[in-house]
């Protein structure tokens, strides 16, 4: 099990919400005609993939495919809208927990034959929770795409979540948080998302801590479970060499009977019953630890994924921190040797978002690397980029796009994060030509208003909180 990465390409053209894009769904299939009608259109023949068509289930639930041939290969996925941001306080690692828990046994199969009977065939599956999803996929040949589906829809729709494996997960999961206490990468982004968002779910890590896994009863779980897996909030995706009808026979089939074969008679639990964000004031958070190397975050509120100037800040990263010809990675690594990794990103989300600059360098270091950090970030929101940056960074952004395309699995991933997200799925033309369309102007303004933000720094090392000024 894992977590997915903290940004992606922007994907989507319209700002639809997951619950909004859920219940557009559930209305298109009922008013379609009748409860056992499902509708069927083609989104799109794109000349770098294959076709794309999606099918709306009567209950809600939504069926995407890209029809591959050329593949011999196909990534099926099953994608939640519910991630730790949807928890409660008490409730904080439940759809963390519930990931590890799916893959546990079903009324027709045991842990040991969920695994089994993919190995067999030589396919692989996993799973992850990020804040705001879940997704649990399993990628085969082409002739085996029967059998995942079976076999991850059975999983993820009638898992029995049995007391001793909720017990067993238990220990896994917090074995899992103790190996992340001891990966400071990885501990200073969760430090620098606390720094910002506080004790709201977006500052929580995914995985809960110790106080909240370990009194949380089977019982909660369920009832996470039940309440949140509803058909509405489900999109299934598929990309490869397949059929898009018999995927979605395969998927009725693989669902009936079970909690998931159902046409809800009330809207399911959506996003805006979570808290509104409230992004705390700039502060600095320092987890003092004994390490040969110090981990800093700098940085400050983003932009929401809906955001129409996504595509800008892109272009923005890119130059400031995306990749070895970045103004940061130059500046520190190349000329000064100060640290081994340098980058920036962005993460986004619903409503909110975040842009930071992470570091990793000496403890002696880190006072001249934050000083030449935040004397580049001043000087970019002064006086901009050049146009030479940005078509740079805007080659960055397609390039890094399209080859990232070359797989089924990325093609599944970009169908799902397109309806679940955004519910739209925008061509890839459509994506490179707003790219291209990012101009010089629209850069420096965003950068103007978003690197003169106040900062929060996140850091952890061998130091004492009194070692850095607010």
């Amino acid at each position: 099990m894992s977590r997915a990465p903290r940004s992606s390409f922007p994907a989507g053209r319209r700002g639809v919400s997951p619950s909004g894009a859920a219940r557009n769904a559930t209305g298109a299939a009922r008013s379609a005609g009748g409860s056992s009608r499902a509708v069927t259109r083609t989104l799109s023949d794109d000349p770098l993939g294959g076709t794309v068509r999606r099918t709306v289930l009567p209950s809600g639930l939504r069926v995407l495919t890209e029809a591959i041939p050329a593949m011999r290969s196909v990534s099926f996925g099953i994608w939640v809208a519910v991630g730790s941001r949807d928890e409660t306080g008490p409730q904080a690692g439940a759809a963390h927990f519930l990931e590890h828990l799916l893959f546990k046994g079903t009324k027709k199969r045991s842990a040991l034959d969920i695994s089994s009977e993919i190995e067999a065939v030589g396919g692989e599956t996993n799973a992850f929770t990020t804040k705001e999803y879940t997704c649990y996929y399993a990628r085969v040949l082409d002739e085996d795409l029967p059998l995942a589906i079976d076999v991850m829809c059975d999983a993820v729709a009638d898992s029995v979540l049995e007391p001793a494996d909720v017990e067993t997960e238990r220990g896994v999961i917090l074995e899992e948080i103790a190996m992340h206490d001891d990966e400071p990468g990885d501990e200073v982004h969760d430090l620098f998302a606390r720094a910002v968002y506080g004790d709201h779910p977006l500052g929580r890590l995914i995985s809960g801590t110790e106080e909240t896994v370990t009194p949380m009863t089977r019982r909660q779980i369920q009832g996470f479970y039940r309440r949140r897996y509803t058909p509405p909030q489900i999109v299934v995706a598929a990309a490869g060499n397949l059929d898009h009808a018999a995927v979605v026979r395969l998927v009725r089939q693989a669902l009936g009977g079970t909690p998931l074969d159902t046409d809800p008679a009330a809207p399911a639990p959506h996003r805006s019953a979570t808290p509104a964000v409230r992004v705390q004031p700039a502060a600095t958070v320092v987890e003092p630890k004994e390490t040969e190397q110090a981990h800093v975050i700098l940085g400050c509120p983003g932009i929401d994924r809906t955001d129409e100037r996504r595509f800008a800040l892109g272009v923005l990263n890119n130059v400031l921190g995306g990749g070895m010809s970045s103004r940061l990675f130059q500046e520190i690594r190349e000329r000064r040797g100060l640290a081994y990794s340098v980058y920036s990103y962005a993460s986004q989300y619903a409503d909110s978002g975040l842009f930071a600059v992470y570091a990793g360098c000496a403890p002696g270091k880190v006072d001249e690397v934050l000083q030449l950090t935040r004397a580049e970030l001043a000087r970019v929101a002064a006086e901009g980029l050049t146009e030479e940056e940005v078509a740079r960074g805007k080659g960055m952004s397609k390039g890094s796009f399209v080859l990232g395309l070359e797989d089924t699995g990325s093609r599944m991933s970009r169908l799902a994060k397109g309806e679940l997200l955004y519910g739209d799925l925008v061509p890839v033309d459509e994506l490179l030509a707003r790219v291209d369309a990012v101009t010089v102007d629209e850069v420096n303004t965003l950068a103007a208003e978003l690197l003169a933000r106040p900062m929060s720094l996140a850091v952890v090392g061998p130091f004492k909180p009194t070692d850095f000024s607010a």
